[in-house]
Protein backbone atom coordinates (compact mmCIF):
# COMPACT_ATOMS: atom_id res chain seq x y z
CA UNK A 1 0.00 0.00 0.00
CA UNK A 2 2.83 2.66 0.83
CA UNK A 3 5.11 1.46 -1.61
CA UNK A 4 3.72 3.82 -4.61
CA UNK A 5 3.53 6.81 -2.36
CA UNK A 6 7.24 6.19 -1.38
CA UNK A 7 7.99 5.66 -4.72
CA UNK A 8 6.33 8.89 -5.66
CA UNK A 9 7.81 10.72 -3.10
CA UNK A 10 11.39 9.63 -4.05
CA UNK A 11 11.18 10.67 -7.46
CA UNK A 12 9.66 13.81 -6.90
CA UNK A 13 12.92 14.36 -4.81
CA UNK A 14 15.33 13.28 -6.71
CA UNK A 15 13.36 15.51 -9.82
CA UNK A 16 13.99 18.51 -7.21
CA UNK A 17 17.74 17.45 -6.68
CA UNK A 18 17.80 17.55 -10.67
CA UNK A 19 16.72 21.09 -11.25
CA UNK A 20 18.82 22.47 -9.02
CA UNK A 21 22.48 20.88 -10.41
CA UNK A 22 21.75 23.07 -13.71
CA UNK A 23 21.05 26.53 -11.74
CA UNK A 24 25.07 26.77 -10.36
CA UNK A 25 26.09 28.96 -13.32
CA UNK A 26 23.34 31.58 -13.14
CA UNK A 27 24.42 31.94 -9.13
CA UNK A 28 28.17 31.87 -10.47
CA UNK A 29 27.06 35.09 -12.62
CA UNK A 30 24.82 36.99 -9.84
CA UNK A 31 28.17 36.60 -7.54
CA UNK A 32 30.40 37.69 -10.12
CA UNK A 33 28.29 40.94 -11.24
CA UNK A 34 27.77 41.89 -7.17
CA UNK A 35 31.11 42.00 -7.11
CA UNK A 36 31.52 44.11 -10.17
CA UNK A 37 29.17 46.74 -8.79
CA UNK A 38 30.81 46.54 -5.09
CA UNK A 39 33.95 47.83 -7.05
CA UNK A 40 32.06 50.21 -9.36
CA UNK A 41 30.25 51.70 -6.87
CA UNK A 42 32.97 51.58 -4.22
CA UNK A 43 35.30 53.65 -6.80
CA UNK A 44 33.02 56.29 -7.48
CA UNK A 45 31.96 57.07 -4.12
CA UNK A 46 35.41 56.11 -2.00
CA UNK A 47 36.83 59.42 -2.20
CA UNK A 48 33.87 61.40 -0.69
CA UNK A 49 33.68 58.58 2.12
CA UNK A 50 36.82 58.92 2.92
CA UNK A 51 36.37 62.95 3.19
CA UNK A 52 33.57 62.43 5.30
CA UNK A 53 34.99 60.13 7.26
CA UNK A 54 38.26 62.36 8.08
CA UNK A 55 35.75 64.98 8.99
CA UNK A 56 34.16 62.97 11.44
CA UNK A 57 37.45 62.10 12.57
CA UNK A 58 39.03 65.56 12.70
CA UNK A 59 35.99 66.75 14.46
CA UNK A 60 36.29 64.23 17.25
CA UNK A 61 39.78 64.64 17.52
CA UNK A 62 39.14 68.63 18.01
CA UNK A 63 37.36 67.60 21.61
Amino acid sequence: MFRPLIARLRAAALDTLDDERGDVPGWVLVTLMTAGLVVLIWALAGPALQGLFEQAISRVSGF
